[in-house]
């Protein structure tokens, strides 16, 4: 069981460092070169932001699964 979290628990750890990065503060970020421009922004959220949103607690999700069940393991 240990071969398969591990791995998993990893590639979760860093996919979700990369997409909370990718999320734009104040100013803008990765989200703003695809469409989501300083108009779009007093609109509301993009479909790019929405889905890096849906992303990103996914992986969060999965994130946690795995701390949960290192947890249960050891």
């Amino acid at each position: 069981m240990i071969w398969l979290v591990a791995p998993l628990h990893v590639f979760s750890a860093l996919t979700l460092v990369f997409l909370v990065l990718l999320h734009s503060g104040k100013g803008g970020g990765l989200s703003d070169m695809f469409g989501g421009g300083a108009g779009a922004a007093a609109a509301g959220s993009t479909v790019v932001e929405r889905n890096l949103d849906r992303i990103t607690v996914v992986a969060a999700i999965v994130f946690g699964f795995t701390s949960v069940s290192y947890g249960l393991i050891f």
